[in-house]
């Protein structure tokens, strides 16, 4: 049950009929993963603590740079050289005490995505690694986890839907094969501009919003955004059978 206080703070959502008090009731419940509290992560994990949800795992084991003040809105000058994950904690309790944060300052290993994986409800991939990419979408396969992926370099951004309950949704490495490797590009190589990310953030929080309140999410389905000409391209994807993280042979 909403508290009254928490019927009062959500009222703008539950009067939107694909979200309800149901819906709000249902974001209180849900436990989300947020790994990589840089530009990405800090607008998901905002408008996610501010849309209620109950649990964040924020998983990050870097620190504050001075160039990340730029793009990376929770933190500013006082919280340099202190870490992303603890700081952005912090910050988001002051936004909002509902919501029960975990910090793990460290970066994703196997064993660590074998331990919490199987506690949330779904992971936004908010990272710029692509060896870290292909570890967090393997294991959100292995432990049926669904799973946002958003990238943005430049003037453009990205994301797509990974739901391993559904038999024919592709993934990362149908997308991106292993052995052929993602780009390497990110913004240490060619730069970013801070509304970019935002938009890309705000999106992988606006699907983990969706999801979590029973509404449509997409598959199979890449969302590139080009911030330069403010366009949209959609490209569908196909569940590759061979795939080594998901296919069957």
């Amino acid at each position: 049950m909403l508290s009254p206080q928490e019927q009062l703070r959500f009222s703008r959502q539950t009067m939107l009929k694909s979200i309800g008090e149901q819906g709000q009731q249902a974001l209180k419940n849900a436990k989300v993963m947020i790994i990589g509290l840089g530009g990405l992560g800090n607008p998901a994990s905002l408008y996610l603590n501010a849309a209620g949800i109950g649990t964040l795992y924020l998983v990050d084991g870097d620190t504050i740079d001075i160039s990340n003040l730029p793009r990376q809105v929770l933190f500013n000058d006082v919280h340099v050289s202190q870490s992303k994950a603890d700081t952005a904690a912090e910050q988001l309790q002051l936004q909002s005490s509902g919501t029960e944060i975990e910090v793990l300052d460290e970066m994703l290993d196997d064993e660590l995505a074998d331990y919490y994986f199987p506690l949330v409800d779904l992971v936004l991939d908010c990272t710029d690694n692509i060896i870290t990419r292909y570890l967090i979408n393997q294991k959100c396969l292995e432990h049926k986890k669904p799973l946002i992926i958003g990238a943005a370099t430049g003037f453009d951004g990205q994301y797509m839907f990974v739901e391993p309950n559904i038999a024919d949704s592709a993934c990362y490495q149908c997308l991106f094969p292993i052995n052929k490797k993602a780009p390497e590009n990110n913004c240490q190589t060619l730069g970013i501009l801070g509304p970019i990310l935002a938009i890309v953030g705000g999106l992988q929080a606006l699907q983990a919003i969706k999801f979590l309140t029973g509404n449509k999410v997409a598959t199979n389905r890449l969302n590139i955004f080009d911030g330069l000409n403010n366009s949209w391209q959609q490209l569908s994807i196909k569940k590759q059978q061979h795939c080594p993280a998901c296919g069957h042979d």
